[in-house]
Protein backbone atom coordinates (compact mmCIF):
# COMPACT_ATOMS: atom_id res chain seq x y z
CA UNK A 1 0.00 0.00 0.00
CA UNK A 2 1.45 3.14 -0.90
CA UNK A 3 1.65 6.25 2.08
CA UNK A 4 0.97 9.70 1.21
CA UNK A 5 1.37 12.65 3.71
CA UNK A 6 -0.76 15.92 3.11
CA UNK A 7 1.25 19.34 5.13
CA UNK A 8 -1.19 21.50 6.29
CA UNK A 9 0.90 24.91 7.41
CA UNK A 10 -1.59 26.90 9.63
CA UNK A 11 -1.10 30.23 11.40
CA UNK A 12 -4.18 31.32 13.61
CA UNK A 13 -6.25 29.67 11.60
CA UNK A 14 -8.43 28.07 14.81
CA UNK A 15 -11.41 29.50 12.90
CA UNK A 16 -11.09 27.13 9.81
CA UNK A 17 -8.96 24.41 9.94
CA UNK A 18 -11.48 22.78 11.86
CA UNK A 19 -13.45 21.90 9.12
CA UNK A 20 -10.70 21.38 7.14
CA UNK A 21 -9.57 18.29 9.03
CA UNK A 22 -12.83 16.72 9.46
CA UNK A 23 -13.42 16.76 5.67
CA UNK A 24 -10.18 15.42 4.75
CA UNK A 25 -9.79 12.54 6.98
CA UNK A 26 -13.22 11.79 6.08
CA UNK A 27 -12.85 11.62 2.10
CA UNK A 28 -9.25 10.10 2.32
CA UNK A 29 -9.99 7.12 5.36
CA UNK A 30 -12.71 6.59 2.14
CA UNK A 31 -9.74 7.05 -0.65
CA UNK A 32 -7.35 4.74 1.31
CA UNK A 33 -10.57 1.94 1.17
CA UNK A 34 -11.11 2.74 -2.11
CA UNK A 35 -7.17 3.59 -4.11
CA UNK A 36 -5.06 1.64 -1.74
CA UNK A 37 -3.06 4.62 -0.43
CA UNK A 38 -2.71 5.58 2.81
CA UNK A 39 -2.72 9.10 4.30
CA UNK A 40 -1.88 11.82 7.19
CA UNK A 41 -2.17 14.93 8.06
CA UNK A 42 0.54 16.88 9.06
CA UNK A 43 -0.67 20.07 10.17
CA UNK A 44 2.42 22.61 11.43
CA UNK A 45 1.16 25.56 13.73
CA UNK A 46 3.70 28.39 12.90
CA UNK A 47 3.42 31.26 14.94
CA UNK A 48 0.10 30.95 16.21
CA UNK A 49 -1.17 33.37 18.79
CA UNK A 50 -4.92 32.03 18.97
CA UNK A 51 -6.46 28.37 19.59
CA UNK A 52 -5.62 26.76 16.30
CA UNK A 53 -3.06 24.40 18.69
CA UNK A 54 -6.69 23.40 20.70
CA UNK A 55 -8.60 22.67 17.68
CA UNK A 56 -5.97 20.68 16.17
CA UNK A 57 -5.74 18.82 18.87
CA UNK A 58 -9.54 18.05 19.16
CA UNK A 59 -9.33 16.44 15.38
CA UNK A 60 -6.32 14.52 15.83
CA UNK A 61 -8.44 12.67 19.12
CA UNK A 62 -11.40 12.68 16.46
CA UNK A 63 -9.94 11.07 13.54
CA UNK A 64 -6.18 9.87 14.30
CA UNK A 65 -3.67 10.09 11.57
CA UNK A 66 -3.37 13.73 12.39
CA UNK A 67 0.68 14.62 13.79
CA UNK A 68 0.92 18.46 14.73
CA UNK A 69 4.72 20.27 14.82
CA UNK A 70 3.91 23.20 16.40
CA UNK A 71 6.55 25.51 15.36
CA UNK A 72 6.73 29.09 17.74
CA UNK A 73 7.97 31.34 14.28
CA UNK A 74 5.57 32.14 11.64
CA UNK A 75 6.12 31.40 8.15
CA UNK A 76 4.45 29.33 5.38
CA UNK A 77 7.27 28.66 3.58
CA UNK A 78 9.09 27.38 7.51
CA UNK A 79 5.98 25.45 7.98
CA UNK A 80 5.82 23.60 4.95
CA UNK A 81 9.82 22.63 4.90
CA UNK A 82 9.53 21.38 8.48
CA UNK A 83 6.28 19.15 7.39
CA UNK A 84 8.22 18.02 4.55
CA UNK A 85 10.92 16.80 6.53
CA UNK A 86 8.82 15.48 9.13
CA UNK A 87 6.91 13.42 6.45
CA UNK A 88 10.48 12.15 5.22
CA UNK A 89 11.25 10.47 8.28
CA UNK A 90 8.00 8.25 7.74
CA UNK A 91 7.71 5.23 4.89
CA UNK A 92 5.35 8.07 2.67
CA UNK A 93 5.69 7.69 -1.21
CA UNK A 94 3.91 10.83 -1.66
CA UNK A 95 4.20 14.00 0.08
CA UNK A 96 2.74 17.34 -0.72
CA UNK A 97 0.74 20.22 0.76
CA UNK A 98 -2.48 22.10 0.80
CA UNK A 99 -3.73 25.31 2.80
CA UNK A 100 -5.66 25.05 6.29
CA UNK A 101 -8.89 27.38 4.79
CA UNK A 102 -10.09 24.53 2.57
CA UNK A 103 -10.18 26.56 -0.69
CA UNK A 104 -8.98 23.36 -2.07
CA UNK A 105 -12.07 20.50 -1.35
CA UNK A 106 -10.33 17.09 -0.70
CA UNK A 107 -11.74 15.59 -3.71
CA UNK A 108 -9.87 18.61 -6.33
CA UNK A 109 -6.68 17.54 -3.78
CA UNK A 110 -6.99 14.10 -4.86
CA UNK A 111 -7.96 14.88 -8.71
CA UNK A 112 -4.22 15.70 -8.33
CA UNK A 113 -2.57 12.69 -7.56
CA UNK A 114 -3.23 10.18 -10.60
CA UNK A 115 -0.94 12.77 -12.73
CA UNK A 116 1.89 11.65 -10.57
CA UNK A 117 1.85 8.19 -12.86
CA UNK A 118 3.93 10.24 -15.56
CA UNK A 119 5.33 13.00 -13.43
CA UNK A 120 7.66 13.77 -10.85
CA UNK A 121 5.05 16.48 -9.19
CA UNK A 122 1.55 18.46 -9.81
CA UNK A 123 0.73 21.78 -8.96
CA UNK A 124 -2.82 23.09 -8.77
CA UNK A 125 -3.61 26.30 -10.90
CA UNK A 126 -6.66 28.31 -10.85
CA UNK A 127 -6.11 29.84 -14.14
CA UNK A 128 -5.70 27.45 -16.81
CA UNK A 129 -8.88 26.66 -19.28
CA UNK A 130 -10.49 23.61 -17.35
CA UNK A 131 -9.86 25.75 -13.99
CA UNK A 132 -13.19 27.01 -11.77
CA UNK A 133 -11.95 29.82 -9.29
CA UNK A 134 -14.64 31.62 -7.37
CA UNK A 135 -14.99 34.44 -6.69
CA UNK A 136 -12.70 35.76 -9.78
CA UNK A 137 -9.52 37.53 -8.32
CA UNK A 138 -9.60 41.00 -8.30
CA UNK A 139 -7.99 43.34 -11.25
CA UNK A 140 -5.07 44.07 -9.40
CA UNK A 141 -4.20 40.77 -8.14
CA UNK A 142 -4.87 39.36 -11.90
CA UNK A 143 -2.98 41.96 -13.81
CA UNK A 144 -0.01 42.24 -11.31
CA UNK A 145 0.71 38.82 -11.38
CA UNK A 146 0.86 38.46 -14.72
CA UNK A 147 2.78 41.91 -16.06
CA UNK A 148 4.96 42.33 -12.99
CA UNK A 149 5.72 38.96 -11.14
CA UNK A 150 5.53 36.14 -13.42
CA UNK A 151 7.63 38.32 -15.97
CA UNK A 152 9.97 38.49 -13.45
CA UNK A 153 9.82 35.20 -12.27
CA UNK A 154 10.67 33.95 -15.88
CA UNK A 155 13.45 36.73 -16.59
CA UNK A 156 15.47 35.38 -13.37
CA UNK A 157 14.46 31.97 -13.22
CA UNK A 158 13.39 30.54 -16.52
CA UNK A 159 10.17 29.22 -15.22
CA UNK A 160 6.78 29.50 -17.08
CA UNK A 161 4.05 28.68 -14.68
CA UNK A 162 0.80 30.55 -14.83
CA UNK A 163 -0.15 29.76 -10.92
CA UNK A 164 3.34 29.75 -8.31
CA UNK A 165 1.17 30.56 -5.30
CA UNK A 166 -1.86 28.05 -5.41
CA UNK A 167 -1.70 25.88 -2.19
CA UNK A 168 -2.20 22.72 -3.65
CA UNK A 169 0.88 20.49 -4.64
CA UNK A 170 2.04 16.89 -4.87
CA UNK A 171 5.10 15.35 -5.13
CA UNK A 172 6.65 11.88 -5.25
CA UNK A 173 9.03 11.24 -2.21
CA UNK A 174 12.23 11.35 -4.36
CA UNK A 175 11.72 15.14 -5.03
CA UNK A 176 11.00 16.34 -1.68
CA UNK A 177 14.22 14.47 -0.43
CA UNK A 178 16.50 16.72 -2.65
CA UNK A 179 14.73 19.61 -2.54
CA UNK A 180 13.22 20.00 1.17
CA UNK A 181 16.70 20.65 2.98
CA UNK A 182 17.64 22.99 0.49
CA UNK A 183 14.68 24.95 1.20
CA UNK A 184 15.65 28.49 2.47
CA UNK A 185 12.50 31.07 2.43
CA UNK A 186 10.53 31.18 5.29
CA UNK A 187 7.51 32.90 4.17
CA UNK A 188 6.78 34.86 0.72
CA UNK A 189 7.84 33.14 -2.37
CA UNK A 190 8.50 30.00 -1.38
CA UNK A 191 6.58 28.47 -3.67
CA UNK A 192 8.96 29.93 -6.22
CA UNK A 193 11.80 28.56 -4.56
CA UNK A 194 10.59 24.87 -4.53
CA UNK A 195 9.85 25.11 -8.33
CA UNK A 196 13.04 26.78 -9.42
CA UNK A 197 14.93 23.37 -7.05
CA UNK A 198 12.84 21.31 -9.23
CA UNK A 199 13.97 22.82 -12.54
CA UNK A 200 17.58 22.90 -11.03
CA UNK A 201 17.43 19.05 -10.74
CA UNK A 202 15.37 17.88 -13.98
CA UNK A 203 12.12 17.25 -12.24
CA UNK A 204 9.24 17.12 -14.29
CA UNK A 205 6.33 18.88 -12.82
CA UNK A 206 2.28 18.78 -14.57
CA UNK A 207 -0.04 22.65 -13.92
CA UNK A 208 -3.14 20.89 -13.34
CA UNK A 209 -6.55 22.54 -13.56
CA UNK A 210 -8.46 22.68 -10.36
CA UNK A 211 -11.40 24.22 -8.06
CA UNK A 212 -10.66 27.28 -6.43
CA UNK A 213 -12.86 28.67 -3.67
CA UNK A 214 -11.41 32.00 -2.37
CA UNK A 215 -12.31 31.88 1.46
CA UNK A 216 -13.02 35.22 3.56
CA UNK A 217 -10.79 36.61 5.96
CA UNK A 218 -7.95 36.11 3.81
CA UNK A 219 -4.41 37.72 5.94
CA UNK A 220 -2.76 38.99 2.50
CA UNK A 221 -2.77 42.96 2.17
CA UNK A 222 -2.05 43.35 -1.60
CA UNK A 223 0.36 45.36 -2.01
CA UNK A 224 2.52 45.37 1.34
CA UNK A 225 2.40 41.24 -0.05
CA UNK A 226 3.51 41.90 -3.13
CA UNK A 227 6.63 43.63 -2.74
CA UNK A 228 7.67 41.24 0.02
CA UNK A 229 7.53 38.61 -2.33
CA UNK A 230 9.72 40.91 -4.81
CA UNK A 231 12.06 41.20 -2.12
CA UNK A 232 12.19 37.59 -1.92
CA UNK A 233 12.94 36.71 -5.72
CA UNK A 234 15.61 38.57 -5.62
CA UNK A 235 16.45 36.35 -1.85
CA UNK A 236 16.05 32.98 -3.91
CA UNK A 237 18.40 34.12 -6.81
CA UNK A 238 20.98 35.24 -4.32
CA UNK A 239 21.20 31.34 -2.10
CA UNK A 240 20.35 29.25 -5.09
CA UNK A 241 22.66 31.16 -7.94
Amino acid sequence: MKRMSIVIPAHNESGRIGRTLDAYSAYFKNYEKEQGVAYELVVVLNGCADNTLAVVERAQAAHGNIIIIDEPKAGKGLAVKLGFCDALSRSNDIIGFVDADMATLPQDYAALIPYLNQYDGVIANRYMSGSDICPQRPFIKKWGRKLVYHSLIRCMFGLSYSDYQCGAKIFKRHVIEKIAPQLQVAQWAFDVELLYLCKKYGYTIKEAPTVWRDQADSKLQVMRAGTRMLGSLFEIRKIHG
